[in-house]
């Protein structure tokens, strides 16, 4: 007799245990949507939907913060280095030709010859291009008309302190290696090579001569 009742004991138990996992499936499935799929369980609810979308896609934060850019301020001229008997002082090798390429290249040969040779390279920039127009006349008639638009391209390596033993060394390097079509000349720095470089503007001058 006691077997049975416990056998209808354990039934008991397991009836409500099963309708209070049901209930329980119940108020969880209310209020949180499920389907499920074997023996996974997959929410139907999506929280990213309802989350703020603000920030998303920037990637600002990660660069470093940019450093405001300083206005160029006007180049001044710097003070001419003056010869001595044992050593030259500021000197300027120009190199010119109308292949830009021959002339780009070339300026860089004797720059990096500089640096090998110990010898101090101040500056190395670029003149403006200048052009030329080749003006043939007709057979057959006083006209003439443009043959050809001829452009001379220069740069332009400044030395300093190049001493008088090493100078010639130097100069028939530069020589034997110079290519076909490229101008060299070198000639002592001066004050009007500085201002050279920058345009003119007539306008502005003649205004600023009026002011004063």
């Amino acid at each position: 007799m006691i077997p049975i009742l416990q056998k209808v004991h354990c039934l008991r138990n397991d009836l409500l245990l099963q309708q209070a996992v049901s209930l329980f499936r119940i108020a969880f499935a209310r209020h949180f949507p499920v389907c499920t799929t074997g023996h996974v369980l997959l929410s139907s609810k999506r929280d990213y939907r309802s989350m703020p979308t603000h920030g998303i896609g920037k990637y600002k934060y990660l660069l470093p913060k940019e450093v405001p850019k300083k206005k160029k301020d006007v180049p001044e001229m710097k003070e001419i280095k003056a010869g001595t008997d044992m050593e030259y002082g500021c000197l300027n090798i120009r190199v010119t030709g109308h292949d830009m390429t021959l002339v780009e290249h070339y300026a860089q040969y004797a720059h990096n010859l500089c640096n090998r040779l110990n010898i101090k390279v101040e500056d190395s920039y670029a003149m403006p291009t200048k052009s030329s127009e080749v003006m043939l006349l007709q057979e057959q008639g006083t006209k003439m008309y443009v043959d050809a638009v001829l452009k001379t391209h220069e740069r332009i390596v400044q030395i300093s302190s190049l001493s008088a033993t090493l100078a010639p060394i130097f100069i028939e390097i530069l020589q034997r290696n110079q290519p076909e079509g490229v101008n060299l000349s070198i000639k002592e720095h001066t004050e009007d090579d500085f201002h050279i470089r920058f345009k003119t503007r007539p306008e502005l001058e003649g205004l600023m001569a009026q002011i004063d």
